[in-house]
C-alpha cells in the first residue's frame, strides 16, 4: 500500500480582496482620470525634481558608488538563494534574545496576529512607525474594525491618516499634497490646532508634534515595520528621517514588528553597504538622521514585550518565479519612483496598490496576482511603463525592472488566451512571411494617407486599432516604400553616390595613416 502526497502546487499569492495590492480600476482609466489634476501634476513634478537632483549630487560624491550598487545586488540576490535557512537563524536569534516570532501566510493572517497581541496588553490604541508592510496588509483598518484606534506617526502618513487618503508615493506618502491642502488638513482634523496657523513648513511640523507628543507618552504598544532584519544576530532596524520611529521604538512597553520575509539580510556587516545605499537613494541624504537597531529585549531598557511578525503574503509565490523574483531584492527605496515619466504625471493612487511606480508594476503582480477575478486591474500595471530604463539606472541594487515588465507582459499574454492583439500578430506574421503579399500590403497603406491630418499624423483609427490611438498619433504611410525606393533610379544613384564618399574617406584615411607611420614625429594637423 502506497500513499499519494499529490503534485507540487505553486506557492499561494496573496488572497484575492485582502489588504491593498489590487485597485478597483485598471491602470489606463485611473491614470486618464488623474493626469486632468493639474495641482497633481505640479505637485509631482516639483517633488520628483527636487529628489532627482539630491540624489545624483550625494551618489556623484562616492567614487565606489558602482561598487556598492553591485554589492548590495550580490547581497540580496544570495539572500534569496538562502532565504529558508535565513528566515530559520533570523527566528532563533531573535527568540535567543527574549523576542517571540509569528509567521503570518497572508495579510489576513498578519492583521489577526497584531490585533491579539494588541488586546492582550490591554490597550485600544497603537502609534505606529511607517511600515510598507502594514499598508500593505491594511493594518489600519483592521485594527478599526475591532476597536483599537492606530496613530501614524510619520509627518507624510499622518497626513494621509487625517485626510482619509491613500499613500501615493514609497517614501514620501503624501507628496500628492502641498502645503496648502495639509494646512487645511491639520485644521480639520487634529483637535485643538491653533485657527491662524498658516502654511510654513515648520509651523506645520510644529502641529503636527504638539499632536503627536501625548500619544508617544500614554500609548503603551507600538507597531513598526522593518527596513531590515540581520539573520545572524536577530538585530532588526528602522531608518527615518523625523525622530518619531526613535519615539516609538523606545517609549512603549510592547513593540510590535511586521516585515516581509525578503527584509533579511544574512550578516551584521551587510548593513554597511546598505545603510549608505539607502538614504542616497531614497532622500538625497547622505546618512538617515535617525537609524535605530535593537536585538530582542534588553532588561530595564525599551519594550519589554518585542515581538516580530515575519509576512509572506505572496513572497513565495515571487521567489519561485525564475525571473521575476528578482522584483524581491527591492530596499524600497523609492528611485525608481524619482525618474519615472510615467509616475511622474500620474501619481501613486492610479497604481491602485500600496507600492506604486515601476517597482509596483512589477512586485504587485506577483504578489497577489494578474488574473485571479475577470478583467483583474492588475494585469494592465506591467503595461504602466514606457520601458525608458530610467528605472534600472536608479535602482540602488541594480533590478533589471524593463526586463521585468516584459517578462510579466509575456506572462499575461500566455494567460490570457485569444485576444485582438494576437490574432493582429498571427495576421501580421502572415503577411510579412509572404513577400508579394508584404508588397501589396505596403502599397495598399499608401492609402491611410487620406486620414492623415495637416500635421502629417492619423489622430483616430478604426477599431480594433483604436486603443492605440485614443493615446498617441500614428504618422501618416510615406508616400513610397523603402522597397519601392531601393529599386528605383534615384535610389540606385543615391548608394552609388554614398559608396564613391565612402571609397573617398576611406582612401584619404589611409594616406594619412601612410603618412604617419613613415614620420613618427610629425603631428597630425587634424
Amino acid at each position: 500500500m502506497s500513499t499519494f502526497l499529490g503534485m507540487p502546487a505553486p506557492p499561494p499569492r496573496s488572497p484575492y480582496g485582502t489588504g491593498n495590492l489590487r485597485g478597483d480600476r485598471a491602470f489606463p482609466r485611473a491614470a486618464h482620470d488623474e493626469l486632468g489634476n493639474e495641482q497633481l501634476r505640479r505637485n509631482l513634478g516639483r517633488a520628483t525634481g527636487t529628489i532627482r537632483a539630491k540624489r545624483l549630487n550625494v551618489t556623484g560624491e562616492l567614487p565606489d558608488w558602482e561598487a556598492l550598487r553591485d554589492a548590495g545586488s550580490a547581497i540580496k540576490t544570495d539572500t534569496m538563494n538562502r532565504l529558508p535557512e535565513l528566515l530559520e537563524q533570523l527566528e532563533r536569534k531573535v527568540t535567543e534574545r527574549g523576542g517571540t516570532v509569528h509567521w503570518a501566510r497572508d495579510a489576513a493572517e498578519a492583521n489577526a496576529i497584531v490585533a491579539r497581541l494588541v488586546r492582550a496588553t490591554g490597550s485600544h490604541e497603537v502609534i505606529k512607525v511607517k511600515s510598507m508592510a502594514t499598508q500593505e496588509t491594511g493594518l489600519n483598518e483592521h485594527l478599526e474594525s475591532v476597536g483599537i484606534t492606530p496613530y501614524e506617526t510619520d509627518l507624510a502618513e499622518l497626513i494621509v491618516q487625517l485626510a482619509h487618503d491613500k499613500p501615493s508615493h514609497i517614501l514620501v506618502p503624501a507628496i500628492h499634497r502641498n502645503r496648502d491642502e495639509i494646512r487645511q488638513i491639520f485644521l480639520d482634523h487634529i483637535p485643538g490646532v491653533d485657527p491662524d496657523l498658516d502654511n510654513v513648513p515648520a509651523h506645520l511640523a510644529a502641529a503636527a508634534r504638539g499632536y503627536l507628543r501625548e500619544k508617544f507618552l500614554t500609548t503603551k504598544v507600538a507597531v513598526s515595520g522593518a527596513n531590515f532584519g540581520v539573520a545572524e544576530t536577530g538585530t532588526l532596524a528602522v531608518v527615518e528621517s523625523e525622530g518619531n520611529g526613535r519615539m516609538c521604538l523606545t517609549l512603549p512597553d510592547t513593540l510590535i514588528t511586521v516585515m516581509g520575509i525578503e527584509k533579511v539580510l544574512p550578516r551584521y556587516q551587510d548593513l554597511e553597504v546598505f545603510l549608505q545605499l539607502l538614504p542616497r537613494s531614497s532622500t538625497g541624504e547622505r546618512m538617515n538622521p535617525y537609524t535605530s537597531l535593537w536585538t530582542g529585549v534588553t532588561p530595564g531598557d525599551g519594550p519589554q514585550d518585542v515581538h516580530l511578525v515575519l509576512l509572506d503574503n505572496g513572497r513565495t509565490a515571487a521567489l519561485a518565479d525564475a525571473v521575476g523574483r528578482a522584483a524581491l531584492n527591492c530596499i524600497r527605496c523609492s528611485a525608481c519612483l524619482n525618474v519615472c515619466p510615467v509616475y511622474e504625471r500620474t501619481g501613486g493612487h492610479a497604481y491602485g496598490s500600496t507600492y506604486p511606480g515601476p517597482i509596483g508594476a512589477v512586485l504587485t503582480p506577483q504578489l497577489a496576482g494578474m488574473h485571479a477575478a475577470k478583467d483583474d486591474p492588475n494585469s494592465s500595471l506591467p503595461y504602466a511603463s514606457s520601458l525608458c530604463g530610467a528605472c534600472f539606472d536608479a535602482c540602488p541594487v541594480k533590478i533589471d525592472i524593463p526586463s521585468l515588465l516584459v517578462e510579466l507582459r509575456h506572462q499575461h499574454t500566455e494567460q490570457t488566451g485569444i485576444t485582438p492583439e494576437k490574432l493582429a500578430m498571427k495576421a501580421a506574421a502572415a503577411v510579412m512571411g509572404r513577400p508579394r503579399l508584404y508588397t501589396a500590403a505596403q502599397k495598399a497603406s499608401a492609402l491611410g494617407r487620406i486620414a492623415a491630418g495637416r500635421d502629417g499624423t492619423i489622430s483616430r483609427l478604426p477599431p480594433p486599432l483604436s486603443g492605440w490611438s485614443d493615446s498617441r498619433d500614428t504618422a501618416a504611410p510615406p508616400r513610397e516604400t523603402f522597397r519601392s525606393w531601393f529599386a528605383s533610379d534615384e535610389g540606385r544613384a543615391t548608394l552609388r553616390a554614398a559608396a564613391s564618399e565612402q571609397n573617398s574617406d576611406r582612401t584619404e584615411g589611409n594616406r594619412k595613416q601612410a603618412d604617419r607611420d613613415s614620420d613618427p614625429n610629425e603631428e597630425d594637423a587634424t
